[in-house]
């Protein structure tokens, strides 16, 4: 398979990053976790103790390199892979990336990460921003208690325990702050694929992909 790209767009939970690494492995494409570049920014301006409502403050962008290289995200040389997951960031990571400035920054590494090769990038902008010539435009849904369920899971398995109620409450805030942001919004490119992953299990959703996928390069 020559040069071609694949975005994939969805909502908190609905198995974005997880569902594009199993189809980047399958396919031995590169796989892109837009989210995780941004849990990168906050993590570090969280480190910083900068306020991070001053879209000034994000300014040390300038002197830092953020990088997705198999499957671990990177700041320089450092491995924040684990460290992005944490409750802080994930409670202030949609604050930070809502500003224009650190929006910029990150489209512009991702554009470049995307250049020469087969890609498959997940994110809430990549169909609509960073990739809107896509060779193929997924947006991916769910419901809001499957979402939460997924999550409930994943928490369960990293021995922490989180009230269901609490998550479905997590996603609704989270949903509307990313699809009610002004700079690049949450919200399905006009030529994107929508696919339902509520009564899907992770298996059903790749396959489905890669079909499109096949179809989309006329194999």
């Amino acid at each position: 398979m020559a040069e071609f790209q694949v975005a994939i767009d969805g909502p908190a939970g609905s198995g974005k990053s997880t569902i594009s690494k199993l189809i980047a492995d399958k396919l031995k494409m590169t796989h892109i976790d837009t989210g995780a570049m941004y849990r990168a920014v906050t993590l570090i301006a969280i480190e910083k103790n900068i306020d991070l409502n001053d879209e000034k403050a994000y300014e040390f962008l300038e002197s830092i390199y953020i990088s997705y290289e198999h499957d671990r995200i990177l700041v320089n040389d450092r491995d924040v892979t684990e460290e992005i997951r944490s409750k802080e960031v994930t409670n202030n990571v949609s604050l930070v990336s809502s500003f224009p400035y650190v929006r910029r920054k990150m489209v512009d590494l991702q554009k470049k990460a995307a250049e020469n090769g087969r890609v498959i990038m997940d994110g809430r902008d990549i169909g609509t921003v960073v990739l809107p010539n896509a060779n193929l435009k997924i947006f991916l849904t769910a419901k809001v208690e499957e979402r939460a369920k997924r999550r409930q899971l994943e928490k369960i398995k990293k021995g922490h325990n989180v009230e269901f109620e609490k998550l479905v409450e997590e996603i609704q805030i989270r949903d509307q702050k990313d699809s009610t942001r002004k700079e690049s919004p949450l919200k399905k490119a006009d030529d994107a694929i929508e696919i339902d992953t509520t009564n899907l299990d992770i298996n059903q959703v790749v396959e489905k992909i890669i079909g499109l996928i096949n179809s989309a390069k006329g194999a």
